[in-house]
């Protein structure tokens, strides 16, 4: 099949196809990966599913092959994902994925339904102990997640720069409007991209103020279009100059996309302003 112009890879989370109210098919023009493949005269494939960590991208990249047609036409890789992967998780991710198949339907029902009502008291109370409950999956596990889906699209496309979306922000009932070790993961990611010449994008500093106000979807955590709009046209910036660096790929030193003023005193952790009134909120 014939391609023209620029052409993403794009591995995501349910960010990536969720807006204001529901979740869209992949090729909704108004997502943030179509919006970036729009202002840089290109198309995206987008691979993604509801709750996927890194993990669940590399098992795509690995075992799809919807994914291996995509890798072969790429011209940048966009990672998604590693958001989810730093949520609090009282049962592990294994577990919770194992609730859809259980039989018969109404055991089911009453085992999602406690597991819903559940959550957020767990996560809750979990984010006042010292670390907090253990993520959806911890950050190592990202990283090294992330790196096996870098080198096995570059091993084939050598020449694709990769850009990384850092974690969003949540003000989410289900996980009690805390997310303790956010920080974390975006300590380690930065870590990670730096090593490796990947572009980062800081999809918090651009969406804060949308989700955390309530602007974005009612769920707490997804976005509505203003949201996809500006972080699909901060991915298109910095693949630009990823591609128009001297190197031909990405830059040596990270340009990572600056955060938008949120109003926040500390705009380097924009989730602690939702964490310190819904959690103070939670105990009174």
């Amino acid at each position: 099949m014939s391609r023209k112009g620029l052409h993403l890879l794009v591995l995501g989370d349910s960010l990536s196809f969720h807006g204001p109210r529901t979740a869209h098919p992949a090729d909704e023009p108004r997502l943030w990966p179509h919006v970036a493949a729009t202002a840089l005269r290109g198309t995206a494939d987008l691979h993604a599913g509801l709750g996927w960590t890194a993990r669940h991208a590399w098992s795509a990249v690995r075992t799809d092959p919807r994914v291996w047609v995509s890798v072969r036409h790429a011209d940048v890789l966009v990672l998604g994902v590693g958001g989810m992967d730093s949520l609090p998780s009282p049962l592990p991710t294994a577990v919770r994925e194992l609730i859809p198949v259980l039989r018969p339907a109404a055991l089911r029902a009453r085992v999602r339904a406690a597991y819903r009502a559940g959550h957020a008291a767990a996560a809750t109370a979990g984010a006042r102990r010292a670390g907090g409950w253990p993520t959806a999956l911890s950050a190592a596990e990202t990283v090294r997640c992330l790196e096996r889906c870098r080198v096995a699209v570059t091993a084939l496309r050598p020449a694709a720069p990769v850009v990384l979306l850092l974690p969003s922000v949540h003000r989410s009932a289900l996980y009690g409007g805390v997310h303790p070790r956010r920080s974390g993961h975006v300590a380690a990611l930065r870590a990670w991209a730096d090593g490796h010449g990947v572009v980062t994008v800081d999809s918090a500093g651009l969406v804060a103020e949308h989700v955390l106000s309530g602007r974005g979807n009612p769920d707490g955590i997804h976005w509505g279009w203003p949201a996809h709009r500006a972080v699909g046209e901060a991915v298109a910036t910095v693949i630009s100059g990823a591609l128009a660096a001297p190197t031909g790929g990405c830059p040596p030193v990270r340009p990572e996309q600056a955060a938008v003023p949120t109003g926040s005193s500390t705009p380097s952790d924009p989730q602690a302003l939702v964490e310190g009134s819904e959690e103070t909120a939670a105990r009174s």
